[in-house]
């Protein structure tokens, strides 16, 4: 893409730019800013949507007593058991079976320790979940969703 042509739709990125690519005036890469592109923008927004579907999904299965609070941050953190089981250093099966909630509610507080530093979390926080999905959709200045 020559550089000219670089897209500067402002869209999720709220006017925040990235560097990209693109050909100079004498066919040279070159290091170019761009505020983001309709199709960035559109496809960046299905994400987030899949991710506060799942998390919507995952606060019924706790509300319906199938799983446990974990479940909802490991969620909201993009993360499966093995993944949280690597950064916890808590082995993977401790981390399955702490998704139960019978379990979780037995542990105490230095068990939960681990998984709160993952999360940013403090260790209280690691045992609620909001009533919905916390994740803010994209809002512009206006407080208007942006398409």
């Amino acid at each position: 893409m020559k550089k000219e042509d670089v897209p500067q739709q402002i869209g999720l990125t709220d006017g925040e730019t990235e560097v990209n690519y693109a050909v100079d005036g004498e066919g040279n890469y070159t290091l170019t800013q761009s505020c983001g592109w309709e199709a960035k923008t559109v496809a960046l927004r299905q994400a987030w949507e899949a991710i506060v579907d799942q998390l919507q999904l995952v606060l019924d299965e706790i509300k319906a007593g199938e799983k446990s609070p974990l479940a909802y941050h490991m969620v909201k953190s993009q993360m499966d058991h093995a993944l949280l089981a690597q950064y916890s250093g808590v082995a993977r099966w401790r981390v399955k079976r702490h998704l139960r909630p019978d379990v979780f509610a037995r542990l105490d507080d230095a068990a939960l320790v681990p998984y709160a530093k993952v999360f940013n979390l403090e260790v209280g926080q690691v045992r609620t979940v909001p009533g919905q999905p916390d994740v803010e959709p994209f809002i512009n200045k206006n407080n208007e969703v942006e398409d």
